[in-house]
C-alpha cells in the first residue's frame, strides 16, 4: 500500500460528515450511515448487543477524519463490529488521550493499535501493565516500521538496535513501536524526543532536534501531505527525510478492549471470530482494494 495512493481528502471540512460504510456478510450487502452523536459518529445495528466506544486518531493513510471514506481501517473496523451486532460510536482522538480514555473505561476499543507487550506499563494507571488494562484482539493487515533519517545523512541503524544507544530518537507519545524498542526506551538507553503526532515528529527531525524518528514510513508521509501547511512547507519537509535502508519490521494491527468494558470477553471473542471471517471471506481485501479504488486521484 503506497501513501499517494490515498491522497483524495474529503472537501468538506466538518470531520463530523456522514460517511457511509458497505460490507458483505453472507452474501448479503450492508450498508450503514452514521450520523453526528456527542462528539463523534454513530452507526446503529437493528438490534444491538451494546454500543461500543471506539477511540481512534487521524493516522493516515489507513484512518482520518478528513480521508476519502475515512480510510479503510475505518471502513472495516465498523463493519466487523456491525456483522457482530453492536452499534459503533467512533470519535477521533489524539492518540495519547485515546489511550488513556480506554485504558480507564472512558471508551470500549482503542484502534488500530499495534501489538503489546505483557511488560508494558501504563502512563495512566500507576503500577499497572497496558495488559492488565487492555485486551489485545487476533491481527490484521498493518504496515512497515523503519527509522527516517534526514535526506544525505549516513545511515546510524544497522540491524541491531543496540547501534542506536544513546541517539536522540523522536517517537509519537503513546505509541507502541517494536517490542524491542520500547523495552530499551523504557530501559532509557536512547535519548527519546516525544511529539504529538506524526506531523510534528518529521518537524523535529528536519528542525535537527533529534537524529531519527521511528514509525511507519507512509503514515510519517503522509501526515505531511495530509497537514494544513502550504505547499512549499510540505515540500521542503518531505524532500528533507528519507528511510534507512534497514528496516525494523512489519507490524500487524490489532483492536484493544478496555477490561472495564461490560461483557469485555465476549466482544473479544466476537471481534476475533469476525476477523476470522472477514479474513476467510476475503471480505477484508475487498474493503481495502475497493476504498484504495475509490480514493485515487
Amino acid at each position: 500500500m503506497r501513501w499517494f495512493y490515498f491522497i483524495l481528502l474529503l472537501t468538506s471540512s466538518n470531520c463530523f460528515a456522514e460517511t457511509s460504510v458497505e460490507y458483505y456478510q453472507n452474501g448479503i450487502q450492508h450498508v450503514l450511515n452514521g450520523h453526528h452523536h456527542k462528539s463523534g459518529v454513530l452507526y446503529e445495528a437493528k438490534t444491538p448487543k451494546q454500543i461500543l466506544h471506539l477511540a481512534t486518531l487521524d493516522w493516515p493513510p489507513y484512518i482520518g477524519s478528513n480521508l476519502c471514506n475515512k480510510g479503510w481501517v475505518y471502513q472495516f473496523s465498523i463493519a466487523l463490529l456491525n456483522s457482530k451486532g453492536y452499534s459503533v460510536y467512533i470519535e477521533f482522538l489524539p492518540w495519547a488521550r485515546a489511550v488513556r480514555n480506554v485504558e480507564l473505561g472512558k471508551a470500549d476499543i482503542l484502534m488500530p493499535e499495534y501489538f503489546i507487550e505483557d511488560t508494558a506499563p501504563s502512563d495512566y494507571v500507576n503500577g499497572k501493565t497496558r495488559r492488565e488494562l487492555l485486551g489485545l484482539s487476533n491481527s490484521f493487515k498493518g504496515g512497515e516500521i523503519a527509522f527516517l533519517k534526514r535526506k544525505g545523512d549516513k545511515d546510524r541503524f544497522t540491524g541491531n538496535l543496540k547501534s542506536l544507544k544513546g541517539q536522540k530518537i523522536g517517537v509519537v507519545r503513546g505509541y507502541q513501536n517494536t517490542p524491542e524498542f520500547d523495552a530499551m526506551m523504557d530501559n532509557n538507553e536512547f535519548e527519546i524526543i516525544t511529539s504529538v503526532d506524526d506531523l510534528q515528529l518529521v518537524q523535529l527531525l528536519v528542525a535537527k532536534r533529534v537524529d531519527l524518528i521511528i514509525g511507519d514510513p507512509d503514515v510519517l508521509k503522509f501526515s505531511v501531505y495530509y497537514s494544513s501547511l502550504s505547499k512549499s512547507e510540505k515540500n521542503t519537509l518531505l524532500s528533507s527525510i528519507e528511510k534507512e535502508n534497514t528496516p525494523l519490521q512489519y507490524n500487524p494491527l490489532y483492536f484493544a478492549i478496555s477490561k472495564l468494558t461490560p461483557n469485555w470477553l465476549l466482544v473479544l471473542e466476537d471481534i476475533n471470530e469476525g476477523l476470522y471471517q472477514f479474513h476467510n471471506s476475503g471480505e477484508i481485501d475487498r474493503i481495502i482494494n475497493t476504498t484504495n479504488t475509490q480514493c485515487k486521484p
